[in-house]
């Protein structure tokens, strides 16, 4: 039987919604207890965490986060780590083992704390078992919503062949969604800055719109209808690309919104194209909003591809456990080129 942990554990917490920056702090506070693990639980000892603008938008709502999540509440979806105890009815990891994964964003729990109860759709073995090293898992650790959602939105929608557009490919998502499309055989397009266009290439990016320099809408409509799918991870620029889409994208072909930034200007455009007809100057695309879902197997074919050197994590930044603070004041900027992660705990 597996021995619980230090009885007491440090994590970053907020104990009441509002002003996340101002009141995230770190406490102390009892450790999970192996003994209690349910049979699809796995207790893991966090590495890394890689975090993202959920982490604070959440409980930045007030009283509607305070209707929807426990408090206090530890932030930070994403981890990688060491399985310390596994619950009955896992039978893929061991302790020991490394593991990526994500932990439910609604629950109490978070992964800057220096251990987490994950379920089973939550995480998957890390390639290298045990030996794994440090360095490798601190890259792991930034997978999780990243990946899934990257996965997520690509995968389920195209084959090997089909033409792919990344809006926003320097990012996070867009960083895995690059990887992830080439992994699968699609030709990728991506829009992003002219600072940040040689790290799309060098993940994959086939084309390239330097949103700096061209017009995003007007280069993919010069390209015809050709693109079996479009990703947005931008959110509000161009704030017509919904509209557009027509204009590029095949008969069949799908337009998944993820997120970032909801612009007023967005706003105008997407509305009208949501509720006309399209003979009256309606999109004739369905507009599919996208919410992240954890998926043990979408996590180790995630995992499986890291192995085979198919994908990677891009690293903008890491931070000290001590320096969260400053962690999510980066990640705030918003010109991240990749992940930011935060190190938790150090090889026993």
């Amino acid at each position: 039987m597996a021995q619980d942990p230090p009885a007491e554990m440090r994590r970053w917490q907020i104990a009441a919604p509002g002003a996340f920056m101002k009141n995230l702090a770190l406490a102390t506070v009892p450790t999970p207890a192996a003994s209690a693990l349910k049979p699809n639980q796995v207790l893991v000892r966090v590495v890394a965490a890689g975090i993202n603008p959920a982490d604070y938008k959440f409980p930045d709502l007030g009283l509607v986060a305070k209707a929807m999540i426990p408090f206090p509440k530890c932030p930070g979806m994403d981890y990688a780590g060491r399985a310390v105890a596994v619950g009955s009815a896992i039978t893929d990891v061991k302790p020991g083992d490394a593991v990526l994964g994500r932990i439910d964003p609604m629950s109490a729990q978070g992964t800057l704390s220096e251990y987490v109860v994950a379920e089973r759709d939550g995480v998957a073995s890390f390639p290298g078992g045990a030996d794994a090293a440090d360095a490798d898992l601190e890259k792991a650790g930034a997978v999780g919503t990243a990946g899934l959602t990257a996965y997520q939105t690509i995968a389920p929608y195209v084959k090997a062949g089909d033409e792919v557009f990344i809006n926003g490919g320097s990012g996070g998502t867009g960083t895995f969604g690059i990887q992830i499309a080439k992994a699968l055989g699609c030709r990728v397009t991506v829009s992003c800055s002219t600072a940040k266009a040689e790290l799309c290439r060098s993940l994959g990016a086939d084309d390239i719109i330097d949103y700096r320099a061209a017009d995003v809408v007007a280069a993919l409509r010069a390209r015809g209808r050709v693109f079996a799918l479009v990703v947005d991870n931008v959110g509000n620029a161009p704030p017509n690309l919904y509209k557009a889409a027509d204009d590029f994208l095949r008969p069949d072909g799908r337009f998944k919104f993820v997120g970032g930034a909801f612009s007023l200007a967005q706003a105008r455009s997407l509305v009208p194209s949501l509720l006309l007809p399209g003979f009256l100057g309606g999109a004739k695309h369905k507009f599919e909003a996208f919410m992240t879902k954890n998926s043990h197997d979408d996590l180790a074919q995630i995992a499986a591809w890291m192995a085979e050197g198919k994908v990677r994590t891009v690293v903008d930044s890491t931070f000290e456990f001590e320096d969260a603070v400053k962690a999510y004041e980066k990640l705030k900027e918003g010109s991240a080129a990749g992940k930011i992660v935060v190190r938790v705990t150090k090889k026993a």
